[in-house]
């Protein structure tokens, strides 16, 4: 699928979808961490603290992505509802999705300057959105 052939409006919805499923990708980690050291099925929140350190990350990661989510999914909603159309926005649409992607994996990787990094873009990407949104109007 061709993205720079779909309606901005689609892209924007697609990136919303692609999102949430980031959302659980670094999840997937903690689930092999939590095999690994013995589910303890009475008890999941307090296998915390004997998770490996990757697996912390994972989480830490994990919990971030819900709140980055928010900032985002309202951004491209409002980008949406207002029709904005451009290159910019439908860039900064899917540019949010590829840095959170990395986001995770330099959580997980413990580089820290790489998350900053991806972090500070994700929410530029997403007060883009908002920019344009309002001037849209």
């Amino acid at each position: 699928m061709n993205l720079s052939q779909l309606p901005a409006s689609t892209v924007f919805l697609y990136c919303i979808v692609a999102a949430v499923v980031l959302i659980y990708l670094p999840f997937l980690v903690v689930g092999y961490a939590r095999v690994q050291v013995g589910y303890d099925i009475a008890a999941p929140r307090a296998m915390f603290d004997k998770l490996p350190s990757y697996a912390q990350r994972a989480t830490w990661a994990h919990q971030n992505s819900f709140e980055a989510f928010m900032i985002f999914a309202a951004a491209a909603l409002m980008a949406y509802v207002t029709g904005v159309n451009s290159n910019v926005a439908v860039g900064a649409a899917i540019a949010f999705v590829i840095v959170r992607l990395l986001y995770s994996v330099f959580y997980v990787a413990n580089i820290p300057i790489g998350r900053s990094l991806m972090f500070a873009i994700g929410s530029l990407c997403s007060g883009t959105l908002f920019v344009l949104s309002l001037l849209q109007n």
